[in-house]
């Protein structure tokens, strides 16, 4: 019998999960918020993920339900698992994706290394924090903030009194120390069910204007200590919070060689493109397989490099698909991805993969190859 998975958010890590499906013999189906979003071709059904009438109806045809985002409510959630229905990763994991206090204190409850931090609730914490901590802190809000949105810098704790204002009686904003770090890291973790695990190599993450632009895997100049320290760190983690699914475990490296966690993601994730081109099984086979509960792909890279460009923005005229032709003369060996998406200054509208044995020609040619859908 053909499992059917049920994905909830049309989203571009929706859309590339269509293909792989349809490759292991799975029936993918999606919950889109709206009509024409990235993963149209198998969205079965259009409504609001925050109502728990119309993921209950949704979930009825599928045997299994996962995520192509974080947002869904928890009552949502539970109502779903107390109905019978397979939910990967479900409530009690996600919340840790969801609220970003609620991370902190479970994170130091397992022991992980992680910046300083605090829940902070009036400019008179904070600016105590700050005065602790350097004279700067980073402050971001426990929910909804991604791609660098709900994250800022600050000197004094009056920077931050409008998002005081807007938060609700006896809840809080976290704040963390601001850490100095030689670069970003990203240590990937499918788990299924019955709790076997597969780590994928540690990458580099290159961020631009709080958005991920590039990544290189494996990461360049890693020492053996650190390969083992963010694979145990991700192992930790994925079985101390009961994940399900692919994990992405983002990281600081510092200038005293240490290793910090930065923030969590409980699905296929920006850090995990290059998989699709560069590993023995990419993140959204591998997701999957993960939350089908079918034994997990192997993760090594099939090359010595492979980085990922994203396509952010995309050009100020025409479209995307106008520029295949040029890009893909110029760079046959580029392997290029769109999300059927609109061009809007910022907005991750693609990414370009390519591999091989020398890194600065493989970066040269990810950068040229995404350089054609920008300009």
């Amino acid at each position: 019998m053909t499992v059917r998975v049920g994905v909830i958010g049309g989203g571009q890590l929706a859309r590339m999960m269509i293909a792989p499906a349809v490759e292991l013999g799975l029936d993918l189906r999606v919950l889109a918020e709206d009509e024409g979003m990235s993963a149209q071709l198998a969205a079965t059904a259009v409504g609001d993920y925050r109502d728990l009438e119309t993921v209950r109806a949704f979930a009825r045809d599928v045997d299994v339900i996962t995520f192509d985002h974080e947002h869904v409510p928890q009552q949502v959630l539970r109502a779903l698992v107390a109905d019978g229905v397979q939910v990967h990763p479900g409530p009690d994991a996600l919340q840790y994706a969801q609220d970003k206090l609620v991370m902190r204190a479970r994170l130091a409850e397992l022991g992980v290394p992680q910046p300083d931090w605090a829940a902070v609730r009036d400019a008179r914490d904070l600016q105590q924090f700050i005065n602790d901590h350097g004279g700067r802190a980073v402050v971001k809000t426990p929910r909804g903030g991604y791609d660098g949105k709900g994250v800022r810098v600050v000197r004094a704790g009056l920077e931050a009194a409008d998002w005081f204002a807007e938060v609700p009686d006896g809840e809080a904003l976290l704040v963390e120390e601001m850490v100095s770090f030689t670069r970003e890291l990203a240590q990937q973790i499918a788990r299924r069910p019955s709790g076997a695990m597969v780590a994928y190599p540690v990458v580099e993450t290159v961020q631009r204007g709080g958005v991920c632009a590039e990544v290189i895997a494996p990461a360049p100049n890693a020492a053996q200590r650190l390969v083992e320290v963010a694979e145990k760190i991700g192992r930790q983690i994925a079985e101390g919070i009961g994940v399900t699914g692919m994990l992405a475990v983002e990281l600081f490296e510092t200038d005293d060689e240490r290793i910090l966690v930065n923030e969590l993601a409980m699905r296929p994730h920006n850090s995990g493109h290059w998989s699709q081109d560069g590993a023995v099984t990419g993140q959204f086979e591998q997701h999957l397989r993960a939350v089908a509960d079918l034994p997990l792909g192997r993760t090594e890279p099939r090359e010595e490099w492979t980085v990922m460009v994203n396509i952010l923005g995309g050009p100020a005229e025409g479209t995307l698909t106008g520029r295949f032709g040029a890009a893909m003369q110029e760079h046959p060996e580029a392997k290029i991805h769109t999300y059927g998406k609109a061009p809007r200054p910022g907005r991750k509208v693609g990414h370009v993969n390519v591999a091989g044995d020398d890194l600065d020609d493989v970066v040269y040619t990810a950068r040229a190859a995404a350089a054609h859908f920008d300009r």
